[in-house]
């Protein structure tokens, strides 16, 4: 889909020397309305307190998916507005996923999950995603039920948004409700006058919509009457005819969108008026009309979006670039271009824990999978949204669309969907704004990755234009250093960090006081990329809760879940004994296991002295740094001060070599280097190829030093959260050699992988293990190649 826009410029026009306001806005909209929009997968559609809810996002510009951000916020909210947890997404080709960890005290209730990225809170918040998350607790006082009651209301829409005397004119009755709406309705059109006898009558094409004609007579009005499959109903009018104007009829096809302009008693026809059309915020078509005509027709070739699906919003404008009629239409209805997943082969065995496998070609242009295996139980229960209604239709209204994943189904009806969009209006933004000249104020930039402000304070007081030390840790991972100067506010940047473990910041100064060191200094790091408090009302629900009786009832699949997480504490008590059995052994001596978990073959020498910081109280604590904390401590080595003020080591009167984990280094770096950083310090005489050394080896991974086991608040060591890093799906949940044997697996989730990928030596393969009840298997397959052509492939398999 990349490279969408064609743009089609009619020749019935002379060509224009100067920009017109019209010219000026269609540039105006392309330089600045540049939006995104989200769409969130969860592995389940509803959950039992004490679940992980699996999620992947996908983030969109128009029908691409966004190069614009790489850092989403994921929030889930209680029904009160109260934030229970958040996740910050790291986002690769506009994709991202994580989990939450739902507490098993949470109460009964609806849950929203919310996802945006910074740059979208600069537009309208109702455009973010809020996705609605029903938690099931049997220990709950309140139990969720379904509301039975469908409380709706009715509006008619003329096509185009005129409606003209004695012109044919198609209308959309569109029903709208904060509940579920009623499953069918129908209704007429009537005369006032003459209200026993129907001008039209119609009947709803789902719960959404319905569509009727009627061609105006001149003084008359009419009504519209809508009844439902029980009982209620409502009359309302439809807007008086007007004697002149303009009007649109719009047929979309495979060949593409064919529309018809017709002015009636217009004074100089339809001369001076301008066809536009629009793919999000882009110019993807452009008519002139130039002569006198008041009938105009055309197609629209499918080529304006080299034949990719999506919404083209035709306006027409008069001589003075006025707004006179709008429609949205859908590009191919008919013809969606979706592609399928190539398997190559299967092995699905029904028996109880057998292990399936799924094969999918390697020889395909798509190498990321999104994958998800279900059990399935036999319902034909249809998806409220799936990502193909939200990419081309949900992203981009804020108005509650029941069911929105029908109109992109194998039987989707394409005249409802026709009729939807016909009452539907493009509010991602305003013409009268854009046509003035007035463009969105971005106060938040899309950035890379994530970002922060350091701030030292030394002495209570700021450091301004000052030299300041950092060294960052992050895991088993070699420390870095690096020196910074502070700006005339006193802060230092860090910018484009895309770590997933935490990192840790230390902020070191020189300074003449050796005693005090860095005692007095203090730093504290702000983030630059923060979530954005939620303002706006979540989506309504057909959920309600009412209070819980003796005999609580929980969905079939909640009492499921609920099993699973009893055998998943099963599971998970047996490998707590079994890494307790293998800590059972030989005694060994912990300074040689240290020694040989952090030293090379290269450092290894029988001629060395090994000080061990992580299982040895070296009381080290009050040493500025560990040169100095050297002296003395070993027999042949001396330390002489350099021209910096450095402490350097010698070894029976010859400088030694300094390294830092291995990597050769100078004392200046060393100096800096915070003294509880440090795992073990050995000092090598004559040994092969190092010679004459001192060898400092920096903590991994979770260790601690002995020497601060009191371990007080460190005021120069701050902490970077950077991204929550996803958890990993458990492919295989059974242990047949588990104390307590697990009898009934019922996993409703067999498998979930968001990022199956094919490599050079690995086909993509996806294997799980099956339950104890399942039979057939619910496949959901999403991919995009490298022209975002996206694969969308939802299927059972035996």
């Amino acid at each position: 889909m990349k490279n969408i826009f064609c743009v089609m410029l009619l020749s019935m026009v002379q060509p224009i020397l100067a920009q017109t306001r019209l010219e000026k806005a269609i540039t105006n909209l392309e330089d600045h309305y540049e939006q995104e929009k989200v769409y969130i997968l969860t592995d389940k559609s509803q959950y039992a307190a004490g679940d992980k809810i699996w999620f992947k996002s996908f983030v969109f510009n128009g029908y691409n998916r966004s190069p614009l951000s790489t850092t989403l916020f994921v929030e889930l909210y209680n029904v009160d507005k109260k934030l229970i947890d958040w996740k910050t997404v790291l986002l690769t080709n506009g994709e991202g996923s994580g989990d939450f960890q739902l507490k098993e005290d949470l109460p009964e209730q609806v849950y929203f999950m919310r996802a945006y990225t910074p740059y979208m809170t600069n537009f309208n918040e109702d455009f973010q995603i809020v996705k609605t998350i029903p938690v099931y607790n049997p220990n709950s006082a309140e139990s969720l039920v379904i509301a039975k009651n469908s409380d709706w209301s009715a509006k008619v829409f003329p096509e185009g948004g005129t409606f003209i005397n004695g012109t044919s004119t198609k209308f959309a009755v569109r029903l709208s409700g904060n509940s579920s709406l009623p499953e069918s309705w129908s209704g007429k059109i009537i005369d006032i006058q003459a209200p026993n006898t129907p001008v039209t009558t119609f009947k709803s094409f789902d719960k959404n919509v319905a569509s009727f004609t009627i061609t105006p007579a001149s003084g008359k009005k009419y009504q519209a009457i809508i009844q439902d499959n029980k009982g209620k109903s409502q009359t309302i009018d439809l807007p008086q005819a007007a004697d002149s104007g303009l009007s649109i009829e719009v047929v979309s096809s495979k060949e593409g969108i064919k529309y018809n302009i017709k002015g009636i008693h217009l004074k100089q026809q339809l001369q001076g008026y301008k066809v536009v059309g629009l793919i999000n915020n882009h110019l993807a078509y452009r008519a002139n009309i130039n002569h006198l005509t008041s009938d105009v027709s055309s197609l629209i070739p499918t080529k304006v979006s080299n034949g990719a699906n999506g919404i083209l919003q035709l306006v027409i404008f008069d001589e003075q670039d006025n707004i006179v009629a709008k429609r949205l239409c859908f590009i191919k209805p008919a013809d969606l271009k979706i592609e399928k997943a190539e398997i190559i082969g299967q092995s699905l065995k029904p028996t109880p824990r057998a292990f399936n496998s799924i094969d999918l070609s390697p020889e395909s242009y798509f190498k990321h999978y999104t994958v998800l295996v279900s059990e399935d139980d036999g319902s034909q229960t249809p998806e409220e949204e799936n990502i193909l209604s939200r990419l081309w239709l949900t992203g981009d209204f804020t108005t509650r669309i029941d069911s929105p994943a029908q109109y992109f189904s194998k039987n989707a009806n394409t005249e409802a969907l026709d009729a939807l969009l016909i009452s539907e209006n493009w509010k991602r933004f305003d013409w009268n704004s854009v046509l003035s000249g007035a463009a969105p104020t971005i106060k938040t930039q899309s950035q890379q990755y994530l970002s922060y402000r350091v701030k030292p304070i030394k002495n209570n007081a700021l450091m301004i234009n000052s030299a300041v030390n950092l060294l960052s840790k992050s895991g088993e991972n070699q420390p870095v250093f690096g020196q910074f100067k502070t700006d005339q506010n006193g802060y230092i940047y860090l910018n484009n960090l895309n770590n997933d473990e935490p990192l840790e910041i230390s902020a070191f100064v020189n300074s003449e006081n050796k005693e005090s060191g860095n005692d007095d200094l203090f730093v504290t790091i702000e983030p630059l990329v923060t979530p954005s408090p939620f303002t706006g009302n979540f989506p309504a629900t057909q959920y309600t809760l009412v209070k819980t009786d003796k005999n609580k009832s929980l969905p079939p699949t909640i009492s499921r879940a609920i099993n699973t997480q009893k055998n998943n504490k099963k599971k998970e008590s047996n490998d707590i004994q079994i890494q307790a059995v293998a800590l059972v052994g030989k005694k060994k001596d912990p300074k040689a296991e240290l020694d040989k978990q952090l030293s090379s073959g290269m450092f290894s020498s029988v001629n060395s002295t090994v000080f061990d910081f992580v299982n040895e109280d070296q009381h080290i604590s009050g040493s500025s740094n560990i040169l100095d904390w050297l002296q003395g401590r070993a027999a042949g080595l001396t330390f002489q001060k350099n021209n910096s003020g450095a402490s350097v080591p010698y070894i029976r009167g010859q400088q030694a070599k300094l390294y830092l984990d291995e990597i050769q280094t100078d004392p200046t770096m060393i100096t800096s280097l915070p003294v509880n950083n440090i795992a073990m310090v050995k000092i090598i005489k004559g040994s092969g190829l190092i010679g004459d050394a001192v060898a400092i080896y920096t903590m991994k991974g979770n260790m601690k030093s002995k020497s601060n086991e009191k371990e007080l608040k460190k005021n120069n060591v701050s902490i970077i959260k950077g991204y929550d890093k996803p958890s990993e799906f458990p492919i295989e949940m059974i242990d047949d050699d588990a104390p307590e044997k697990i009898e009934n697996d019922t996993r409703e989730t067999l498998y979930w992988n968001p990022d199956l990928f094919d490599s050079d030596y690995v086909p993509p393969r996806i294997k799980f293990f099956n339950n104890d009840s399942a039979k057939q298997y619910k496949v959901l397959i999403i991919s995009f190649d490298e022209d975002d052509n996206i694969l969308y492939d939802q299927q059972v398999l035996k």
